[in-house]
């Protein structure tokens, strides 16, 4: 066989190579990107390709998801049941239980004692909003906030839980919600990604579960979509300062010569994971000069600073967080989600939840009013809430002062409030237990959750999708509804 001959072997082989093949199916997806890069403000807002979005007028320009890792303890927060004082230290019913599965944490017990809440509950607002005694800040929000106490979720451990809550799939690999937001409308700043991942530690139990990066990552989706996450220690962003030698124009020379390099090998086997490999060089040459300024709190006055609480002082925790992604939200990106740990308490959850709760509680009520003060509460959602719930039953030994609760995907409650969403709303009910929903009519699956979060941003759920070995995809998966009780 000459060398010819075996390179026109080679090329039909190349041909036929499957991510090539895809590739060229993609038509000019690559080149779009790439052309964006020359003009980013004209790509800011455009959407997914091929696709109009938003579907509808936005209610919601923003997102900030403060989602509380671990599992808040419903009933010792949102859902008072005095009743259960009359049944402490009774096993629970089967009538209640009704067969459901437990962890492996549990259901080796014997029994299952029922632990009523230590912590006073009162009525907050003019709505009469149920909160814990250890969210008195939240409380002031009543009007503000729309409850939700009958989420359900399918899932009763925590990592397919947070990943199911993420991507709407109990297996890691499927985008994030934020990654199909990012996908759907784009980037209204240029210089910022349109979704940014907070993480902190919380106080309360501080080798609680991990976080991954896949649980905001694009997954199937092209990778420019994918959460950039701040780190909690040290610079938020590495490689923030070029290295010593380095000016800005070489750098920027070096990036358009790569970019050169890209936009020919595009346009020779149509890959779109070279436009977005280029288009996140891009991202990180602008957040050299965004991030700093961001980050930089010295602009912000005394009082603001000081309505979010003495750990406004300690980058990476849930205060400094909270304000950081106020002043990510003012200044384009979609989508700011932060992850608080340390709410797994399956034992001694009195002192732990005592501890969560001074991380989150004056940190999440001042985000609000900062929100207010600057005119964008109206148009930015903010979500509060984990996985799934906590057992009215102790998990280990009951006493009078201490107790540990498992998982329960039954119910448990969910906070929303500003754009689009009724304050003062409290919204499901479930039984003196804590234990099923009693009004069916107002279960929120998390698919429901993620349908509505969409839709007040202005995007059908079902018409987001991204097709994908042979099917097309979307985050709800072929579930859920918009909860339109809950919308104003």
């Amino acid at each position: 066989m000459n060398p010819s001959t075996n390179q026109r072997i080679l090329n039909v082989q190349d041909a036929l190579n499957r991510r090539v093949f895809l590739g060229g199916a993609a038509g000019g997806l690559g080149a779009t990107a790439l052309a964006s890069l020359l003009a980013p403000e004209a790509a800011a807002g455009s959407g997914a390709a091929g696709r109009t979005f938003p579907n509808f007028p936005a209610k919601a320009k923003r997102i900030i998801y403060l989602f509380q890792s671990g599992a808040p303890s419903q009933m010792d927060l949102f859902d008072p049941k005095p009743e259960m004082e009359k049944r402490r230290g009774e096993n629970l019913p089967e009538s209640i239980r009704q067969g459901q599965r437990l962890t492996t944490m549990t259901s080796g017990q014997k029994n299952f004692p029922v632990a009523p809440s230590i912590f006073k509950f009162a009525q907050h607002g003019e709505s009469g909003m149920w909160f814990s005694e250890l969210m008195p800040n939240i409380a002031r929000h009543a009007d503000r906030w729309c409850m939700i106490r009958s989420m359900v979720t399918e899932q009763i451990n925590h990592d397919p839980a947070i990943t199911f809550f993420q991507t709407g799939h109990q297996l890691a690999g499927r985008p994030s919600i934020g990654s199909w937001v990012s996908y759907g409308l784009g980037s209204d700043n240029a210089d910022l990604p349109a979704y940014i991942v907070l993480t902190s530690f919380g106080s309360g139990r501080k080798d609680d579960q991990p976080l991954y990066d896949r649980l905001w990552g694009a997954g199937f989706l092209p990778t420019e979509h994918q959460g950039v996450r701040f780190r909690n220690t040290g610079d938020p962003v590495l490689y923030l300062a070029d290295p010593p030698g380095i000016t800005r124009d070489r750098r920027r020379a070096t990036l358009d010569r790569i970019a050169a390099l890209n936009a020919g090998r595009s346009g020779l086997v149509g890959d779109p994971e070279i436009a977005a490999r280029t288009a996140q060089y891009e991202m990180a040459f602008r957040m050299q000069a965004s991030v700093p300024e961001i980050i930089d709190f010295s602009d912000e006055p005394k009082h603001v600073l000081d309505a979010y609480g003495p750990d406004i002082k300690r980058p990476g925790s849930y205060a400094f967080n909270c304000l950081l992604a106020r002043r990510l939200s003012e200044r384009g990106v979609r989508f700011v989600q932060l992850f608080h740990m340390g709410w797994d308490h399956h034992g001694g959850l009195p002192p732990a939840l005592k501890g969560q709760c001074r991380d989150t509680d004056q940190a999440t009520a001042a985000l609000l009013d900062d929100l207010e003060q600057r005119g964008l509460l109206d148009e930015t959602l903010v979500v509060w809430g984990g996985e799934f719930g906590r057992t009215i039953y102790s998990q280990g030994a009951l006493t009078p002062t201490n107790y540990g609760r498992d998982h329960h995907p039954r119910c448990f409650t969910m906070l929303a409030a500003g754009a689009g969403v009724k304050g003062g709303l409290t919204w499901g009910a479930t039984d003196d237990y804590c234990y099923n929903i009693t009004t069916p009519e107002q279960k929120v699956h998390v698919h429901d959750l993620n349908a509505t979060i969409l839709h007040l941003m202005g995007i059908d759920h079902l018409r987001l999708t991204f097709p994908y070995q042979g099917r097309d995809f979307r985050l709800t998966d072929v579930h859920g509804e918009v909860v339109k009780g809950i919308l104003s």
